[in-house]
């Protein structure tokens, strides 16, 4: 078993975090706001005060944080007075990257990790708060083979679906078409809702029926009965699907791709962020879409 730290214990790191130490890892956790990691003390893990007190002598530091920006600050301790993963972790140590973030930068960082004689994995996640506490995630890895060998083990603890998806960088760009496919698809279900009742249908029947045949999905699943009930309480918030969004519109540019619906649905998501909207569960983007035809 492994000696984890883990940085990062909100919505989806606290639960992954007591998975691992629940499969027999000693896992050292760090948060900045101390009330999210009292889950992970429960659950048998050293709770600690700093970066450099979780990372020191781990074999494998996870991260788990919500943006581009946090991810470098962790890693370099640049703007936290040098607390930061590469200048305490023990040479050797696996860094994995759970965080989704731009792939340029994961490029970037994961070469400084590399010349302080760290492993790096860039392994964002997809499943939201279910998948996290159900240790069901779908985790796509970006990385050397070797480097996804030695971290495999941590890897399948809090993920159903793990796969290797190619060099650096590459786990971050599966996961930017994979929250344009979820944005979409949150999107047509917000129309798709809202023309059902502009007819009078029974939603609930209707949505029972079309889970059934080529328009189900897991975003129908999950989803549908949050804008039925009106209620979105968030396992996956507007503000950071807007953050993901920005990422994927900003790479499909340097690569010279055309993304004209992820361009409009970036702009929905944009448009529900600033209507108050990014506290709330992405599915509240039901919301703008209904309010669209008056009928929020």
């Amino acid at each position: 078993m492994s000696t984890i730290a883990f940085v990062g214990l909100g919505i989806m790191g606290s639960p992954m975090a007591v998975h691992l130490q629940r499969a027999g890892h000693e896992v050292r956790g760090y948060n900045r706001s101390p009330e999210k990691t009292r889950a992970l003390a429960e659950a048998g893990g050293t709770v600690v005060a700093s970066v450099a007190e979780a990372v020191a002598g781990a074999d494998v530091v996870a991260l788990m944080v919500s943006d581009t920006p946090d991810v470098e600050a962790v890693l370099t301790g640049e703007g936290r007075g040098g607390d930061g993963v590469l200048g305490h972790a023990r040479q050797g140590a696996l860094v994995i990257d759970f965080s989704t973030i731009r792939p340029d930068v994961t490029v970037r960082l994961a070469q400084a990790a590399r010349e302080q004689g760290l492993g790096y994995l860039d392994a964002p996640v997809s499943g939201g708060e279910a998948g996290a506490k159900n240790a069901a995630l779908s985790v796509m890895v970006g990385g050397s083979e070797e480097d996804f060998a030695r971290g495999r083990e941590v890897l399948e603890v809090v993920g159903r679906t793990v796969v290797h998806v190619g060099p650096t960088g590459s786990g971050q760009t599966v996961k930017a078409a994979n929250q344009l496919i979820v944005a979409g698809n949150i999107a047509l279900l917000a129309e798709a809702i809202v023309f059902l009742e502009g007819y009078g249908v029974d939603t609930a029947a209707a949505v029972r029926v079309l889970g059934g045949g080529l328009a189900g999905s897991a975003v129908l699943e999950q989803k549908a009965d949050k804008m039925l009930q009106r209620s979105f309480d968030p396992g996956f918030r507007v503000d950071l699907h807007h953050k993901d969004l920005g990422i994927l519109t900003a790479a499909a540019r340097e690569a010279g791709v055309v993304t004209p619906l992820g361009s409009a649905v970036a702009q929905l998501m944009a448009a529900a962020r600033a209507g108050g909207h990014g506290d709330l569960d992405h599915s509240a983007l039901f919301h703008l879409i209904a309010s669209l035809s008056g009928r929020d």
